[in-house]
Formats: structure tokens, sequence, C-alpha cells
């Protein structure tokens, strides 16, 4: 069994990571910068890429970079400037890493509340976004959850409560009229949310 396989073991058997490799996890990012710069440094000296490798493998192990890697970065930094290279990254255009903002959160709720039994898949498309994130965004940020094919919230809106205080109001007005008769008309039990 190699060392890899053996850890993957370890991680199912035990259901998680230790702590020493939370640590080499966590630092892995530190890690990846500071064989970065010493790429750069050697690929400054004139080395090749099968010496920094070779170089980089006595002294980090396992956690050295792929020999891919170091060839791919050694290229690009021979390409740039030494004085104007950076060893982080540098901010990239594209799609932006969330979108779950709050711009696309109101859009979202908007549609639910126009269209109760609105799918994901059509709010998706709509807005532009991953059906995954919109998932997110209904059920972890928003609050909803599926009824009877409608998205209904899981927490009571001050809609929600304003229509229960006028629901006893009336009920406390029927009794006030009727009296004994009013409570012999009651069924009760367990409480139960009832959406329409």
């Amino acid at each position: 069994m190699t060392s890899f396989e053996l850890k993957k073991w370890r991680v199912i058997k035990l259901g998680g990571v230790t702590r020493s490799e939370e640590r080499k996890m966590a630092s892995s990012m530190d890690l990846r910068l500071k064989q970065k710069a010493v790429i750069e440094f050697l690929t400054a000296e004139g080395c090749s890429p099968i010496e920094i490798y070779s170089r980089m493998k006595a002294v980090y192990g396992e956690m050295c970079l792929d020999v891919s890697i170091v060839r791919r970065w050694t290229r690009r930094s021979r390409e740039e400037n030494p004085s104007e290279s950076t060893v982080h990254d540098q901010a990239r255009t594209g799609r932006p890493l969330s979108a779950s903002d709050s711009k696309h959160q109101s859009r979202v709720d908007q549609l639910i509340r126009e269209i109760r039994r609105v799918k994901q898949i059509d709010i998706s498309i709509e807005i532009g976004i991953s059906q995954e994130r919109v998932h997110h965004i209904i059920t972890n940020l928003l609050g909803y959850r599926k009824v009877s094919a409608r998205w209904v919230p899981r927490m009571l809106t001050p809609q929600m409560k304003l229509q229960r205080v006028q629901i006893c109001r009336e009920l406390l007005a029927k009794f006030d009229e009727d009296g004994e008769d009013f409570l012999r008309q009651i069924v009760t039990g367990d409480e139960s949310w009832v959406h329409h």
C-alpha cells in the first residue's frame, strides 16, 4: 500500500484527518508560495527545471510540487522581468467568485414571491447563475423550503405574524359573541402549519 493509499484509507476509516494533516493542508498555500519563490530565485540563477525540481524534492520531500508545475513556473519566470514579478496570484477577469451576493439574493426572493411554484432551473436561467447557487440562496440564505411544490419560508415572516394576530382577534371576538357554544366547535391538536 502506497503512502497516498494509506492516508486515503486512514481518512475514510477514521472519518477525518489528523491534526498534523490539518496543519499541512492549512499551510499548503504558504508552501506553494515558498516553492514558487524558490523556483523564481533558482531560475534567475540559471538553473534548469529538472535541477530545480531535484533540489526542491530533496528539501520538501512529498510536499514538493510536481515536475510539470516546476517546468511551467520556470518558463513563466524566464518570460517575466524579475523586478516586476510577484509570487502572489494576480487578479483575474471572468466569473466572480460567488454568485450569492445580495443582488442575486433579492432577485431570487422577488421571483419566489411572484411565483411560489417556480422551479430552480427557471430561476437559474432567468438570473444567469448555476442551479447549485440558486439552491444555496433559496435554502440557506433566504430560508425557504419546498412544501407541495411551492417555496415557503421556514421562519414566520412579519406578514405571517400579522395574519396570526388578526385570526386570533377574530376568534376572540367570536368567543365573546357565542361563549361556550364557540368552544364546543373547536377541535384541538398539535400545532400545524397551513400554507396556502
